[in-house]
């Protein structure tokens, strides 16, 4: 029986609300896992979490999902309520040139990776509100899901502002990517009231804060450079901007005497204050 929630995003087209997300499984981590991705992946679709998060510059994990998806065909025949959350991320030096051809090339590139006739998800990113093209760009995604290459347009770090700019321009998003947990309560602010507003969710990443937000790190002393992957360098800069080493056994202290009081992890603490925030939907 499969116990994991979910939510649907538009008419026919739901996802489990806990997602399985891909950026670990990048060159960048992947010298650390211990296990063949493929059959993580097929536990996990097993276990009822059946959406998976990647992007096009994730390197080497488009590709990845794709041989995850043809595993799954040959053992259960179908897909199923499989689900495939991809990003389209423009480098940062063609946001001022960037033109349809290019997006177009790079959609039927990730379609290649994952083996799909029709891409169940694009978020799309931007990195410059200075290059101001993210609208136009966003219209020409608008016209290859037309086309049938995308199911679902979303998008993944806009801001509010440049979010509603999206929207009123006639773009219909299913979502808003972003960073939000115990640390990071920035979606707070405008975003989740904007998605009630326009009729989107938020899917959240960095709730556990790259593996910080466990008992692994409970009453340990404040770990040093180099560290083994990007997640435990971005998030403990995010812990010493919150308020610092000190600060954050606290809020673990915290967080373990509500997981006891539960019999549950800090992790799932961590998780389940997200997903009971107004907006979120994975």
């Amino acid at each position: 029986m499969n116990l994991i929630p979910q939510t649907t995003l538009a008419p026919g087209f739901s996802i489990s609300k806990i997602i399985k997300g891909g950026w670990q499984l990048s060159q960048g981590h992947r010298a650390s896992l211990k296990s063949d991705p493929v059959e993580d992946m097929i536990a996990f679709a097993e276990a009822g979490i059946t959406t998976f998060d990647c992007a096009d510059i994730y390197t080497g994990v488009e590709e990845l999902i794709g041989k995850f998806l043809k595993a799954w065909r040959l053992k259960h025949g179908n897909l199923g309520g499989i689900r495939i959350l991809t990003k389209f991320v423009p480098d940062y030096d063609i946001l001022e040139t960037i033109d349809k051809k290019y997006v177009e090339r790079i959609i039927d590139r990730s379609l290649r990776r994952l083996g799909q006739e029709r891409l169940d998800m694009v978020q799309f990113s931007w990195w410059n509100y200075q290059a101001h093209r993210y609208i136009e760009t966003a219209e020409w995604l608008k016209e290859l899901q037309k086309a049938g290459k995308i199911e679902l347009l979303s998008g993944t770090n806009f801001n509010t502002q440049a979010t509603k700019e999206i929207i009123d321009a006639g773009i219909t998003l299913s979502s808003m990517q972003l960073q939000y947990s115990v640390l990071d309560d920035r979606p707070e602010q405008s975003m989740a009231k904007l998605c009630a507003e326009k009729n989107f969710y938020m899917l959240c990443y960095g709730t556990m804060a790259g593996g910080f937000l466990s008992s692994r790190w409970l009453g340990q002393t404040e770990p040093l450079p180099p560290f083994e992957n990007r997640s435990l360098v971005k998030y403990k800069l995010m812990i010493d901007t919150c308020g610092g080493w000190d600060w954050f056994q606290s809020l673990l202290e915290t967080l373990d005497a509500i997981s006891k009081k539960h019999m549950v992890s800090i992790s799932q603490v961590a998780g389940r204050f997200v997903l009971d925030k107004q907006g979120v939907g994975g």
